[in-house]
C-alpha cells in the first residue's frame, strides 16, 4: 500500500489544499482531496486491464468549493434534505440555514456544511483520514462537534470508509460519500446503460419538494424496483412522480435486513461494456440514488470534459432523509459521551 501527498493548490486565504493518492498491490488508485474529504478521483481496470477514472471531478481544487453536485465529498452535519431546516431537540426548536434550490429547505448540511469546508488531514498508517470541528450554531445545528472520516484502500480492491462524530450537546448527524460513478470512466456518456441491483424491497415515496413523507412504501410493482438488478434508464422516463418531480430518480430506499451495527451488501452497480462492477457495503439504514439529473452547468470536469445530466450516479449510503422530523424512521440524534460510527465501503470487481 502506497500513499502519495503533494499540494494542489492555495485556498482563497492562502492554505495549503492537499491531494493524496492511495495505490494499492493491484494498481487501483484513489485520490482524495482535503476540501470536503472527498474522493478526486478512482482509477481501476475494465475486462480487458484498461485502467480509467471512474468518478467524476475537476482539475481545478476551487471547484469543490460550493459546486452543486457535491462531487464525491462528505456533505454534513446532516446529508440530505431537513424540511423548511427546522427540527426539534427535547422540546427545543431550531432552525438551520436554508439552501435548496427553491429557498425552502436544508440540503447536505446547508450553504456552509462540511463538503465547503477545509478538513485538517494527515496520513495514519495506511490510511488517509480527516478531521473537521464544526462550531456550536455553525448552520444553526446545536453543540461543537467533531467529525472524522477515515479512507483505507486495500489489496482486496476495497475502498473502506469510516465516519465519525463526538459532540458536546445533542444534536443531529447524518453523513454519507457523495461519488457520482461513471463506469465507462468520467466523461465518456451517461449511465443509463449502468446496472443497478438494490438489496431494498422498500422506499421513501416524497412531495413534489423532495421532502420524504413519512410513509415507507414497496418497490413492487413501480419503476423504483431494483431488487432483480436493472437498467437504470429502462424506467427512467416513466410519469411516476418520484421521476417527475426528480427529473430522473433521486430518491432513498430503506436497505433491507440491516440489524444495529451490520454490514450490509447494499448495492451493485455494474456496466456489462467495460466490465466494471462496484459492491457497496454499509451500516447505514438507507441509500439515496441521484442519477445526476442537474449536472449541466457543474463547473468544468477533468480532461477538459464537459459534465452533462446523467453523466453520474451517486449512490449515498446514509440515514433516512429528513429523519429528525420523522418519528418512524431510525433516531439520527447524537447525544455528548456517544459515538456516531457508521461504515461505508465500495469494492471494486471486473465481470
Amino acid at each position: 500500500m502506497e500513499i502519495k501527498t503533494k499540494t494542489w493548490g492555495k485556498t482563497p486565504d492562502g492554505k495549503d489544499i492537499k491531494l493524496y493518492t492511495m495505490t494499492n498491490g493491484n494498481g487501483i488508485s484513489v485520490q482524495l482531496c482535503d476540501i470536503g474529504a472527498g474522493i478526486v478521483s478512482i482509477m481501476t481496470p475494465d475486462r480487458d486491464g484498461h485502467m480509467d477514472d471512474i468518478v467524476l471531478g475537476y482539475p481545478d481544487p476551487l471547484s469543490y468549493y460550493g459546486d452543486g453536485p457535491c462531487a464525491g465529498k462528505v456533505p454534513g452535519r446532516f446529508a440530505n434534505r431537513i424540511a423548511n431546516g427546522k427540527f426539534k431537540i427535547d422540546d427545543v426548536e431550531y432552525q438551520l440555514d436554508l439552501n435548496t434550490s427553491d429557498g425552502k429547505h436544508h440540503l447536505h448540511g446547508g450553504p456552509i456544511g462540511f463538503a465547503n469546508q477545509k478538513w485538517a488531514s494527515r496520513i495514519e498508517g495506511e490510511s488517509v483520514v480527516f478531521t473537521y470541528l464544526s462550531a456550536d450554531g455553525e448552520a444553526g445545528y446545536p453543540g461543537e462537534m467533531v467529525a472524522k472520516v477515515r479512507y483505507t484502500l486495500n489489496d482486496e480492491d476495497e475502498l473502506n470508509i469510516r465516519l465519525g462524530a463526538w459532540t458536546t450537546a445533542t444534536t443531529v448527524v447524518n453523513m454519507t460519500n457523495h461519488t457520482y460513478f461513471n463506469l465507462k470512466g468520467e466523461g465518456h456518456g451517461d449511465i443509463l446503460d449502468h446496472i443497478l441491483k438494490l438489496n431494498a424491497s422498500r422506499w421513501l415515496p416524497a412531495t413534489d419538494e423532495l421532502i420524504t413523507t413519512g410513509e415507507i412504501a414497496p418497490v413492487e410493482d413501480t419503476p423504483m424496483d431494483f431488487t432483480q438488478g436493472k437498467l437504470i434508464g429502462r424506467d427512467i422516463r416513466e410519469p411516476f412522480d418520484a421521476l417527475v418531480n426528480g427529473k430522473g430518480y433521486d430518491s432513498c430506499w430503506v436497505l433491507d435486513d440491516l440489524g444495529k451495527d451490520k454490514l450490509n451488501l447494499a448495492a451493485e452497480l455494474w456496466h456489462e461494456g467495460s466490465g466494471r462492477k462496484v459492491q457497496l457495503y454499509t451500516t447505514q439504514p438507507g441509500i439515496q440514488v441521484y442519477t445526476g439529473n442537474w449536472l449541466s452547468g457543474c463547473p468544468q470536469g477533468k480532461n477538459g470534459h464537459v459534465y452533462h445530466d446523467y453523466e453520474g450516479v451517486a449512490l449515498e449510503c446514509q440515514a433516512l432523509p429528513d429523519s429528525p422530523n420523522k418519528p418512524n424512521f431510525p433516531n439520527t440524534f447524537l447525544r455528548p459521551g456517544d459515538e456516531y460510527k457508521e461504515i461505508i465501503i465500495f469494492k471494486f470487481l471486473t465481470i
